[in-house]
């Protein structure tokens, strides 16, 4: 046993060990925490842990309380679709061009709605 401690004091890398465990033993506080301050540490986490609760719930009862309104400006929209696809699928004719907000809306130009012409479908030949 004594000639592995030997080997252990001219090992390289156990001394460095040594040298990483002293500078760790001296980088750590001696007295560790107070009591006081320990017990103000606990009620300062307390303290932000009810009020985070607190926002959450606040958060929490203003969306359930904004679900009304959304559901009611959802459903405008909703109506307010199917009247212009209505419009869309039974204009006929005599059908009234579409106004050109409604056009910006959907994102189309006027004159490039849709292209005419005759299309083929050609058979691959393999």
């Amino acid at each position: 046993m004594t000639d592995r401690r030997q080997g252990q004091d001219h090992n390289a890398a156990w001394m460095a060990a040594k040298q990483w465990r002293e500078r760790a033993r001296q980088a750590r506080p001696t007295g560790g925490m107070s009591g006081p301050r320990l017990v103000l540490t606990w009620l300062l986490f307390g303290a932000m842990m009810i009020v985070g609760t607190l926002l959450g719930l606040v958060f929490l009862l203003v969306g359930w309380l904004m679900l009304p309104f959304l559901r009611h400006r959802m459903k405008k929209r909703m109506e307010q679709m199917r009247a212009e696809q209505a419009e869309d699928v039974g204009g006929g004719a005599h059908r009234e061009p579409p106004s050109r907000e409604r056009e910006a809306r959907q994102g189309r130009t006027v004159g490039h709605d849709t292209l005419e012409g005759d299309y083929v479908v050609k058979d691959d030949e393999r």
